[in-house]
This record gives C-alpha cells, structure tokens and sequence, in this order.
C-alpha cells in the first residue's frame, strides 16, 4: 500500500511539472488536485509502512528518489515558465545525489542518513509550486504578484539552503 501510494507521486511528477510550465495547459483547480495528492502522499507512505510493519531501506530510497523527482520536475517546470531560478532543479538533484551516496558509500549504510537542513529543504521544496498554483487560482491582480514573488524568493532561499546542505554533508565526515 505504502509503494503504490509512492508510485502515485512519481505518476503525477510529470504532469504537474507540465501544467506548472505551460500555465493554461490544465486548470489551476487540477494542478492544486496534483499537488495535494503528492504531498498527501508523501505524507501518508511511510506511516502506513511503519504501521504495516512493511518499512525497509528499499522503500526508503523509493519514497525518497520519488520525492526528490517529484519536486524537482515541479521547480523545473516554474523555471521553464520564468518563475524559479533555473539553478534550483539541479541543485536540488544534487543534494539527493550526494544524500544518497554519502549515505550508502561514505556511511556504509542500507537506509539514508538524514540532515536537519536536508529534511526541511525537503519539505519546503513543496512550497514554491503551491504558490504558483496559488497565484493561478487567485487570477490576476497584487495578490497574485505577490503570489509569485514570494515563490520566487522561497526559491532563491531554497538555492542557498541548497547549497548549505550540500556544504554540510560534504564537511559532516571530516569532523566525525
């Protein structure tokens, strides 16, 4: 249950990313649909593992790489619609890269080694494409500017936490 509840987020990483890029190619209405249900089921996956007792480092590093594809389709669909910086979405694949490869090789573990940084850097990916979708089911007008702005800046905010993690699990080795 929890797997096929992932592999709903990885089916709706696409056209979320593709409605976030081409603004009229579904209804704003859709896209907050899309949105809610990843995040509803990035939410909801795990605690049914653990509560099914089905939890394992291979569901880990699905829900995990689903994520980080997820939301980085949705940042590089606003980029391509001018309303996220363009360096986000590879920063941000990045920082899973090296998450993962920090965890398996430098760690030598079978489940991911989490940061603090890198946990709400993971939650608040979410938030610009909310606000883009936001600003489109508010229409025209200051609020949907502000909308947009905001996004924009959560985005430039996100490079730099980006950029802090990836610093941070770079150096976390040397000084254990």
């Amino acid at each position: 249950m929890a797997n096929l509840l992932t592999g709903l987020r990885l089916l709706l990483a696409f056209p979320a990313a593709a409605a976030l890029a081409v603004e009229d190619l579904l209804p704003p209405t859709a896209l907050a649909c899309m949105l809610l249900a990843a995040i509803a089921s990035d939410y909801l996956d795990g605690k049914i593992a653990r509560a099914r007792g089905t939890a394992s480092a291979r569901g880990q590093l699905f829900d995990h790489a689903t994520d980080c594809l997820f939301v980085t389709a949705c940042l590089a669909g606003a980029a391509m619609s001018g309303l996220a910086p363009w360096l986000l979405p590879p920063l941000v694949a990045g920082a899973f890269l090296q998450y993962v490869l920090d965890s398996r090789y430098m760690h030598r573990r079978k489940s991911l080694r989490m940061s603090f940084l890198g946990r709400w850097n993971g939650i608040l990916y979410y938030i610009p494409p909310l606000l883009i979708t936001a600003a489109r089911l508010w229409g025209d007008g200051a609020m949907q500017e502000l909308l947009y702005r905001g996004a924009a800046l959560l985005c430039w905010l996100l490079v730099l936490s980006t950029l802090a993690s990836i610093v941070d699990r770079a150096l976390a080795p040397r000084a254990s």
